[in-house]
C-alpha cells in the first residue's frame, strides 16, 4: 500500500493562493505517477472546498484520472508509430500500428515513456476553472486528433449511451474495455449518476491550434443544465 505523499508546503500555499484570487489552476504532466496523482487530489479537492461542492470528488478526480490516461496513452501511440517509422494519417500503417500498440502497452509501462514524453516533446495538461457557479476540468494534449480517431471517438460517445453503469459496460466487453471506450463509458456514467447531463462531457481537437482538449463541464446551481445540441465530438 502506497504511503500518503505531502505536498511541500510553498506548492500547498501557492495553490491555496491562487484559488482565492480565483486562477485557473494547470498542472502539466507527462506519465502521471504517486505524486501527480496527490497534486491533482490535492488541487481538485482545494477547488470544490473553495465552490462549496466537495461532494463532486469523486467525480471529478475519477474523470481527470481517466481523461489523463487516454491522453497519455494518445502520446505514447505517436511515439511508437514514429518508432516503427509508421505513417499515422495512412490507414494500413495504422492498423499496424495500432496492433502493436494494443498487444504492448498497459499503464505498468507508463512510466517507461515519460523521459521519451520529453523527448518527443508530447504534454499532458490539466486545468481546472471555476466560479462560484461552474467548475470546468480540461485535459489537453498539444496534438490534433486524426480523422480515423475522431471516428472512433464518435462511436465510442454513443455506445456510451447505452449504458447506466460500469457494471453492464464490464459485463458486455469482458476484457476487450481497452478498445470499447471504457474512459469515455466512466466519465458519462459518472455525469449521469451525479445529477448531470452526459453531454456536459465533450471533446474538441482543433488542427488549426494543434491541440486535442477533453472538457467536463458542471454547473453548481442547476443540477441537469447541459449544452444545447447532442454533439460532443468538435473538431476544427
Amino acid at each position: 500500500m502506497n504511503m500518503e505523499i505531502l505536498l511541500p508546503p510553498n506548492f500547498r500555499d501557492a495553490i491555496d493562493k491562487g484559488i482565492l484570487l480565483g486562477k485557473k489552476i494547470s498542472i502539466v504532466t507527462y506519465v502521471l505517477g504517486d505524486s501527480g496523482e496527490a497534486i491533482l487530489k490535492y488541487v481538485l479537492s482545494s477547488v470544490l472546498d473553495h465552490v462549496g461542492r466537495p461532494d463532486l470528488m469523486e467525480l471529478f478526480y475519477t474523470s481527470a484520472k481517466e481523461l489523463i490516461v487516454n491522453s497519455t496513452k494518445a502520446a505514447i501511440k505517436r511515439m511508437i508509430f514514429e518508432e516503427m517509422k509508421l505513417n499515422i494519417q495512412n490507414l494500413e500503417d495504422y492498423e499496424k500500428g495500432m496492433k502493436f500498440f494494443k498487444s504492448n502497452l498497459n499503464e505498468r509501462k507508463f512510466p517507461a515513456y515519460k523521459k521519451k514524453m520529453r523527448e518527443y516533446g508530447y504534454q499532458v495538461k490539466i486545468s481546472c476553472i471555476y466560479k462560484p457557479d461552474k467548475v470546468d476540468l480540461e485535459i489537453r494534449n498539444n496534438f490534433p486528433l486524426i480523422p480515423i480517431e475522431a471516428e472512433r471517438i464518435r462511436e465510442k460517445f454513443l455506445n456510451a449511451k447505452k449504458y447506466d453503469n460500469l457494471f453492464e459496460f464490464f459485463m458486455e466487453h469482458g476484457d476487450n474495455t481497452e478498445g470499447a471506450g471504457m474512459g469515455i463509458t466512466m466519465v458519462e456514467i459518472l455525469l449521469s449518476q451525479s445529477g448531470f447531463d452526459r453531454r456536459l462531457f465533450s471533446i474538441y481537437s482543433s488542427e488549426r491550434k494543434k491541440e486535442t482538449i477533453a472538457r467536463v463541464e458542471v454547473p453548481l446551481e442547476i443540477m441537469s443544465t447541459s449544452r444545447n445540441g447532442e454533439q460532443q465530438l468538435f473538431v476544427e
